[in-house]
């Protein structure tokens, strides 16, 4: 499985710098990733993003919690480029499931990005409502499940087998914690990997063996030491 790299970041410089490497495909955005880049007006912002990336894929998210105005922002949201898809979370925050935000928004052949999802069976909820056609990514949230002690891995399993049945889905592995999980994304045989720029910078380093490793580790040492001209 070629899994694509997208960089998840909503800051005008840093997607600039990262629209340039090819590894990346696309972009990913969420409301607090906006809020941090010192996004103000949400629309002139987003097309700031959109004139940098080209025809790159770039997931802009809803921020409404309620059904209908859910549903006026996707559409909205849609209308800013061919090559946005809308995100909206599988639940709004209270924990009511989306799925007539999804269906409408999908039926009206709008791209989606389904976020905030952290089990096969929220996957499995969302492929009972889509058509076959539309584009959707399903991101399941890896690292945030892993820091409360749950294994994300079975999900993953389970919803990528769910999704074979759909040539239009495509299952993106999110909340990235650490390079390794670029690897674990692949031969899961997730489609999709969103990383944060730090993260990006060092998967473009692998192929270092583990000798490389222990000596860069032991000179770093050595550095800070003499540094600190430390004595005993």
């Amino acid at each position: 499985m070629n899994t694509k790299i997208f960089c998840d970041i909503a800051d005008l410089s840093t997607i600039k710098k990262f629209n340039k490497f090819k590894i990346v495909k696309g972009f990913t955005t969420n409301p607090s990733l906006m809020r941090k880049a010192g996004a103000k007006d949400y629309k002139s912002y987003s097309k700031q993003i959109l004139q940098i990336c080209g025809n790159k894929p770039i997931s802009l998210e809803v921020f409404a919690d309620d059904e209908k105005s859910m549903i006026e922002q996707g559409k909205k949201i849609n209308s800013w480029g061919k090559n946005v898809y809308v995100k909206v979370p599988v639940v709004n925050s209270k924990n009511s499931f989306t799925g007539k935000v999804i269906k409408e928004l999908n039926n009206s052949n709008i791209k989606l990005n389904i976020t905030a999802v952290y089990n096969a069976k929220q996957a499995e909820k969302i492929l009972k409502i889509i058509n076959k056609k539309t584009k959707v990514i399903i991101s399941i949230f890896a690292g945030r499940a892993g820091d409360t002690g749950k294994d994300p891995i079975p999900e993953f399993v389970k919803s990528i087998k769910f999704a074979k049945k759909f040539k239009n889905v495509e299952i993106l592995w999110a909340s990235v914690r650490e390079p390794y999980n670029y690897l674990q994304a692949k031969q899961l045989g997730c489609h999709i990997i969103t990383i944060p720029p730090s993260i990006i910078e060092k998967i473009q380093k692998f192929g270092k063996s583990f000798d490389q490793l222990t000596k860069e580790t032991v000179k770093a040492f050595l550095v800070d030491s003499k540094k600190s001209d430390f004595k005993i």
